[in-house]
């Protein structure tokens, strides 16, 4: 764009846009002159695409201001000489970022392997459907094209279940993780994360593996499995199921102990929260024998769970004090939440059962992690595709720290 008068643009917002290799010090040279002219800078926006800048502006061209043609001259020949590509035009208008009616989201996408273009297809028809205008695309897994991170606008009128349900879909027609976060001042500041055990922090239901070493485990597990589904009160359950196991050698506990697998990515997960100083719990329906040990060797720093009595050696098929249930859980949330001083909002709870739902609900971040699809509908949100390790993105961590 060019202009023959000097006062055509007197006045004027001006929008300039500067394309072309990157490298450092583009932006501080183009300020330089902006600065020295002592034009305003009204908004501002930069980002990099593959070793390619984009970098836009709006300067409010002075009136009366004798030099304020010279800013656009000045700015053409640094960029040419920088190798860059500019153009400019006038904007009547500035256009707010958000408007009272709208609110800001972060859609946090993680696939096991690469991000595919029939994915980013569907994801954004999906957001266009709802009217979910999309700010800036990021990509944050920084030598694979593994996650996005994705700025919106989202209108407060609208229909998060049904977005909700539409983006569940996509996430699992690709197989790719998403979380849709609003984007406050919580959404970086998590200090808390809360485990359910089996089935989560473990790929077990301990109840499950002490059936089968007492010989009762179809028995067990068909009432474990009604009870994760919803279908069961879990006291209920639990006392019916640990009725069955009176008899068994609490020495096989030791045995089940050694060959439990942990979930895939929860060594890593783990040591990188705590290098970043979170405070991390399990809290489980299942029993303390195992969450104890589980805590020792992850350097936890809480493990609540149920008792089983034992007397001369042997499983008695009573369970001891408060049994941890769906609200026994979420209580014990508040609770360490409390202990430390930390807001709810800073909490994250990962789980895979009905009973974990409270618990998922009351953290600020709540996750069913590979979970039952009763339990994905419920929660905020889910990750039914990668490793524990993915969960860090949705915490703004790009991947684990060695």
């Amino acid at each position: 764009m060019t202009t023959n008068a000097k006062d055509s643009l007197d006045g004027k917002n001006l929008l300039i846009k500067i394309s072309g290799p990157d490298h450092p010090g583009i932006t501080a040279r183009l300020m330089k002159i902006v600065s020295e002219n002592n034009t305003p800078v009204l908004d501002i926006g930069q980002s990099v695409t593959h070793g390619l800048l984009s970098l836009s502006f709006v300067l409010k061209i002075g009136e009366n201001c004798a030099s304020s043609d010279h800013v656009i001259k000045e700015l053409l020949f640094e960029s040419y000489k920088m190798g860059m590509t500019l153009d400019y035009k006038v904007v009547e208008t500035l256009l707010d970022t958000i408007l009272s009616d709208e609110e800001k989201f972060i859609l946090n996408c993680v696939a096991p392997s690469n991000i595919t273009p029939h994915f980013i297809r569907d994801i954004s028809s999906t957001l266009a459907k709802h009217d979910v205008n999309i700010l800036r695309i990021d990509k944050v897994s920084p030598n694979e094209f593994t996650s996005l991170e994705i700025l919106t606008i989202v209108p407060t009128s609208i229909d998060h279940k049904k977005l909700k349900e539409e983006l569940i879909g996509v996430s699992n027609t690709h197989k790719i993780d998403i979380a849709f976060l609003k984007d406050n001042v919580f959404r970086r500041s998590k200090r808390l994360i809360v485990f359910d055990m089996d089935s989560t922090l473990i790929q077990a239901e301990v109840i499950d593996e002490l059936a089968k070493a007492h010989g009762v485990g179809k028995e067990i597990s068909e009432v474990t499995e009604q009870a994760m589904n919803g279908e069961l009160d879990f006291n209920q359950s639990l006392i019916k199921r640990v009725s069955m196991l009176k008899g068994l050698d609490a020495t096989v506990m030791h045995d089940i102990l050694e060959k439990l697998p942990l979930t895939q990515g929860v060594e890593e997960f783990v040591q990188t929260i705590k290098k970043l100083g979170y405070k991390v719990a399990i809290i489980s329906g299942g029993f303390t024998y195992f969450a104890n040990a589980l805590k020792e060797r992850l350097k936890l720093d809480y493990a609540f769970a149920n008792e089983l009595e034992i007397i001369d050696g042997k499983l008695t098929g009573n369970v001891l004090g408060t049994i941890v249930n769906a609200e026994q859980k979420a209580i014990l949330v508040s609770l360490i939440a409390q202990q430390e001083n930390i807001s709810l909002e800073q909490v994250v709870a990962i789980g895979d059962g009905a009973n974990d739902l409270p618990m998922l609900s009351q953290a600020g971040l709540g996750i069913a992690f590979h979970a039952k699809d009763i339990v994905k509908k419920a929660a905020q949100n889910h990750m039914s595709h990668g490793p524990m390790t993915s969960i860090l993105y949705f915490l703004g961590i790009p991947g684990s720290l060695k």
